[in-house]
């Protein structure tokens, strides 16, 4: 069966995080929403839809989830599309990984208005078999259903499948799944670490580190 690896985008792939907490401290500022401090790492798992349910549900943000999730696009869209750097060594571990004859895939809760045009931005979006937002499955990374879907849609089987994600829950839930797992440091995750040490099959803290090697 077809060997393939499939990627989270923000934090794993790329540097984004600073730029998405950015904007979702601007959007509740523009709203007069009081939060906490811890606010960012309690809504990071849950990509925009997730994090604007937990505004208005939590915090009590008046307008609606398709309001927030727009405004917030608005507010990072530029990021992305200009200044969001690749994290250090995914190139080259890409590009490798592709010499290998290993399917390359995408698997993110960003939405493709800001997801694409980064990844052609940054010249690896062609290295990629699949390029996909949940908004293509039409549910979440917490979901173990939409990681047996992308097997499927690849041509091969959850075992025969590497997920790479900073983010313990969606790590945990791939897992859950069936699919070898891969974690990836990120700045944003540090307190969750050891966590997502113990949750992965493997952790690495750069790609840099592990080009050429197959997992």
């Amino acid at each position: 069966m077809k060997k393939a690896y499939i990627f989270d985008f923000d934090g794993t792939l790329v540097d984004s995080m600073p730029y998405w907490s950015r904007a979702q401290l601007r959007l509740l500022q523009e709203q007069g929403t009081a939060y906490p401090t811890d606010i960012i790492a309690r809504v990071t798992p849950l990509g925009n839809t997730g994090a604007m349910h937990y505004y208005r549900e939590q915090l009590g943000m008046q307008i609606s989830v398709e309001q927030g999730v727009a405004r917030s696009i608005e507010l990072s869209l530029a990021d992305y599309r200009d200044v969001i750097p690749l994290k250090n060594g995914v190139e080259a571990f890409l590009r490798a990984a592709k010499a290998q004859s290993i399917s390359l895939n995408v698997l993110t809760a960003s939405p493709h208005v800001t997801l694409d045009p980064c990844l052609k931005r940054l010249g690896v979006y062609g290295l990629f078999d699949n390029v996909w937002s949940c908004e293509d499955f039409a549910t979440t990374k917490s979901d173990p259903n939409i990681y047996t879907a992308a097997a499927e849609k690849i041509g091969t089987t959850v075992e025969n499948c590497v997920f790479f994600d900073d983010n313990i829950h969606a790590v945990a839930t791939a897992a859950k799944a069936g699919m070898p797992t891969v974690g990836v440091y990120d700045l944003s995750g540090e307190s969750f670490a050891d966590e997502l040490k113990t949750t992965a099959d493997r952790y690495i803290t750069s790609f840099a580190d592990v080009v050429g090697e197959e997992f």
